[in-house]
């Protein structure tokens, strides 16, 4: 809604969900009966993975190929590095940090993990989110032990990207650390692993290991400055169509 206030009448904005409702292939129906004969598809992935990025576009050229009559496409790609993505996390965090009685005396920027096996086939994923926090690094003009990067959410039995979060948090208060904040820069809107798994799950191994002050850093959302970003993203792509 605030996307489409931002980019007013000439172009019609519409979502899906890639793993739930309403689906890819319904919404590209929807937009092509509108009309719509140039569509942008912008999977909302910072960092580009195999398993993100790439299965958003599968999706929707799934339903394409079944389309008598195609609109012309374009997709986003990744934007890890992207001035206005990284001055929205800085001025974020800095606005967050304004709002604690405490300083952290470390920040974790935490990431969806990745199986390893996905990284030594090639997927850039691992080496974007560790620019993204290189980049935010010294625009904040932290040193560099001021800030971490982690990976959460693991499943399975095979090794996913390290360092763990989880894991780290635990050593991080059994070696003295006692306040500690975490963000999520890969996620755009906050949900089940950053709400439950960071501010829940990672805030009780930290507490539990004597830690004293935890934080859990909220997403970019629909904040002004997440939707700078999105707008900016947009706006740059649809760039020779608007």
């Amino acid at each position: 809604d605030k996307l489409g206030e931002r980019l007013g009448t000439v172009v019609e904005v519409d979502w899906a969900m890639r793993y739930g409702q309403p689906p890819s292939r319904e919404r590209l129906e929807a937009l092509s009966k509108k009309g719509c004969e140039r569509i942008l598809i912008v999977p909302l992935y910072p960092q580009y993975s195999a398993a993100t990025t790439a299965t958003v576009n599968d999706k929707a050229f799934d339903a394409l190929k079944e389309m008598r009559w195609q609109p012309a496409i374009r997709t986003v790609p990744q934007y890890c590095d992207d001035p206005v993505y990284i001055d929205a996390l800085a001025t974020s965090l800095e606005n967050h940090l304004a709002t604690l009685d405490f300083e952290p005396e470390l920040i974790l920027t935490s990431y969806h993990g990745l199986p390893k096996d996905y990284h030594l086939k090639g997927d850039p994923y691992h080496c974007q989110c560790y620019k993204t926090t290189r980049l935010l690094r010294e625009r904040l003009g932290w040193p560099k032990d001021r800030l971490m990067v982690t990976f959460q959410s693991r499943f399975g039995k095979a090794e996913w990207l390290q360092p763990y979060t989880d894991e780290t948090v635990k050593a991080l208060a059994r070696r003295g650390v006692r306040r500690l904040a975490v963000m999520t820069p890969g996620f755009v809107t906050d949900c089940l692993e950053t709400l439950e798994e960071i501010g829940g799950e990672n805030r009780d191994y930290f507490l539990e290991e004597g830690g004293t002050h935890f934080s859990a850093v909220p997403c970019l959302n629909d904040t002004d400055e997440g939707m700078n970003v999105i707008e900016a993203v947009v706006r740059r792509e649809l760039m020779g169509w608007i």
